[in-house]
């Protein structure tokens, strides 16, 4: 775990510059503001430390009583690089058997919704997926590690929380986990003081806060960071006598900030830019004025930048600042910080509600059918013509049974629920499913007795119920599939998939008996009892490999976008083949009727080779809704299709993160800093509609 935090935490910190060429040399010292930290004798010595001396912070930290931190100060003040530093410093000077710092962003933390404790196990396995390997640590492994304290909770961000959550997310660390568990917390003074008068303090906490960065510090750093050319070095010459002689100026207060010093690094010292405009006290007449400036110049500069060092590899600027003021806007009006690929649905019209986005996968369902029909009908060639006509009529009808599934499941999966209500969940799904059968069966059989039309009915309710047990109720999940499957621990799965395969055998054959003895023989002739046998047999088979793959055995080290969207796809395809399979075989038998009743054999198998066109693209789409990467790739492309996102918007965000514009906490981006995105979030604006 340690290994792998490192590495993580190591190429994030080169990404952003932090020791290059070195740390801003900020002293944070203890919080001056009365009643928000602990009583002295639970807290420890007082505190004073440079965020730029590694040795130093990680002997503070260890100073302290509880080894309990509260890090706060303005926005922009640099409370997440110095948690960032703090990590990495107790990291390099880690002993065997010390904690592990692990950082979080706490904008994911609902209060409401779940305890602090459950949240971090949460994330934890969203974010570190081997560790979650039950067959390979154990089903209590996160559990352990937070019980025996082998971790140290870095939370960035509690102002990142709704303002109504702040106090209870505090409250909910206080009262979920014991006040001798280390833990550093990040948060703006002011939101931090208005959560404490609600909840109290953080229990056994020492609480820091910045000294304003010294204009000679910043000016040194910015001069290291620049090439040491004589002409690129004469701007900051000029801006340091100008500061010297008018150290009130807006320039020296905005960079008394580490934020606007990272800026200024970023637009001048790392490109050909002129710091020495920022003397101009006419159009920088207030350090806002400044701050706005360095914002707006950033994502442009960066871009060309990139765009003389590749190329064929870039974006335009402005086509690259349009693209991200989209996402910043979204990411505002939905109030969150995390730009997550699996949430990107959120920002879409069609698929943001539940009915709406019922709607837009029967579209979707409805095309597939379409075109599937059509390779069938022209790969059998011109005799099954006339027999093939009704086939494209019966798609769209066929497509209504998609929406009442989908509505009701997206409604139904607000709360959490344990295995016996998710299955009687998903039968009621079924049945508002099998509601909206009767026009395309009674369009497909028409001329054959009831009997024909209801027992296709209530074969469609038993294959949709077996997909929704299989692939899970179809509607965007919290969060996506973390890992790949595996062939490790294959006698375990093995047993499991034996009960599996044994049970839904049994409720098969148990459906087929049941018609026979009815005295159903019109719908099922004589003789056809044992194909609930073999069907049940090969949809169990299907039920056992969704199994297989939810429950993997081998997973990344670190989750991240581009990881996490490949084992979600992965999965997602092999849950949609499994689920065209179930849905399709037990209908076999209902469809083959029309045809040559005599020969049960040759017809079913021919309905179960034609319905994987047909019936299986339907069983497929209702399974590919289950997922994450489903609903990010429709919203893609529909975003794309508008011009309001790249077509290849991971590549373009992976992009953005090598420049320094976007952070990375596990498979979650962010921007850089608040300030950017909410400065980038007033240009034109993505249309975000309110969620269900």
């Amino acid at each position: 775990m340690a290994r792998t935090v490192c590495r993580q935490w190591e190429e994030e910190a080169a990404l952003r510059q932090l020791y290059d060429p070195a740390p801003l040399p900020v002293v944070w010292s203890d919080c001056a503001h009365p009643g928000v930290s602990d009583h002295r004798q639970l807290v420890g010595t007082t505190v004073t430390c440079r965020a730029s001396d590694p040795q130093v912070l990680a002997t503070m930290f260890r100073s302290l009583a509880r080894r309990r931190l509260v890090v706060l100060g303005p926005g922009g003040s640099g409370k997440t690089t110095f948690s960032l530093l703090l990590l990495l410093a107790l990291l390099h000077t880690r002993a065997a058997g010390d904690p592990v710092p692990v950082l979080f962003s706490l904008s994911s933390f609902d209060p409401a919704r779940e305890c602090a404790r459950s949240w971090l196990r949460r994330r934890l396995a969203a974010d570190y997926p081997a560790i979650a390997d039950a067959q390979a640590y154990g089903d209590s492994a996160i559990e352990d590690l937070l019980t025996e304290h082998r971790l140290i909770p870095v939370l960035d961000g509690l102002d990142e929380l709704p303002e109504h959550c702040r106090a209870a997310a505090l409250a909910s660390l206080n009262d979920t986990l014991p006040s001798h568990i280390p833990l550093v917390l990040t948060c703006r003074t002011a939101d931090y003081v208005r959560a404490v008068k609600e909840s109290g303090v953080l229990t056994g906490a020492a609480v820091l806060e910045p000294t304003p960065v010294r204009t000679s510090d910043a000016l040194a750093l910015l001069k290291l960071a620049t090439p040491p050319e004589a002409h690129r070095q004469h701007g900051w010459d000029i801006l340091a006598k100008h500061l010297e002689h008018q150290p009130q100026t807006p320039a020296a207060q905005a960079l008394a900030s580490p934020l606007m010093v990272a800026l200024a690094r970023s637009v001048y010292a790392d490109n050909a830019g002129d710091p020495v405009e920022l003397t101009d006290v006419q159009r920088f007449s207030t350090p806002a004025d400044i701050e706005r400036h360095l914002l707006d110049a950033l994502v442009p500069t960066l871009y060309r930048r990139a765009r003389r060092q590749h190329p064929a590899r870039s974006w335009e600027p402005q086509q690259a600042q349009r693209y991200l003021a989209q996402l910043a806007a979204g990411m505002c009006s939905q109030g969150t910080y995390d730009l997550a690929w699996w949430q990107l649905y959120r920002l879409t019209p069609a698929l943001a509600r539940p009915w709406r986005r019922s709607w837009t996968w029967a579209l979707v369902t409805c095309a597939a059918l379409l075109l599937t029909t059509s390779v069938l009908v022209v790969g059998l060639g011109a005799p099954a013509w006339p027999e093939a006509r009704k086939w494209f009529p019966q798609s769209v009808l066929e497509v209504l049974i998609t929406v009442p599934v989908l509505g009701l499941s997206g409604l139904a999966t607000r709360r959490e629920r344990g295995l016996t209500r998710t299955s009687a969940l998903a039968a009621v799904i079924a049945l508002t499913g099998g509601l909206a059968a009767p026009p395309s069966s009674l369009y497909y059989y028409r001329g054959l007795p009831w009997t024909v039309v209801v027992a296709s009915i209530g074969f469609l309710c038993f294959e949709l119920w077996l997909v929704l047990l299989g692939a899970g109720l179809p509607a965007p999940p919290r969060t996506p599939s973390r890992s790949r499957p595996a062939r490790q621990h294959w006698r375990k799965q093995l047993v499991r998939a034996l009960v599996l395969i044994v049970g839904i055998t049994a409720i098969s054959e148990t459906i087929y008996t049941s018609y026979a003895l009815a005295g159903f023989t019109g719908v099922l002739p004589p003789g056809t009892e044992p194909w609930g046998l073999v069907l049940g047999a090969v949809a169990g088979t299907s039920l056992a490999a969704l199994d297989w793959v939810r429950d993997p055995s081998t997973a990344d080290d670190v989750a991240t976008a581009t990881s996490s969207i490949q084992a979600d796809r992965l999965i997602s395809l092999i849950s949609g083949a499994a689920c065209a399979v179930i849905l399709d075989l037990p209908d076999a038998v209902i469809r083959s009727l029309p045809w040559v009743p005599s020969d049960p054999l040759r017809t079913t198998m021919t309905a179960a080779v034609i319905g994987l066109f047909h019936g299986g693209v339907l069983g497929a789409a209702i399974a590919l809704a289950a997922h994450s990467w489903p609903h990010y790739t429709i919203a893609r492309l529909l975003l794309a299709a508008r011009g309001k996102l790249p077509w290849r918007l991971q590549t373009f965000l992976t992009d953005a993160h090598r420049l320094g514009i976007l952070r990375q906490v596990g498979p979650v981006y962010q921007f850089r800093h608040a300030h950017l995105q909410h400065r980038l979030a007033s240009r034109p604006r993505l249309h975000s509609p309110r969620t269900e």
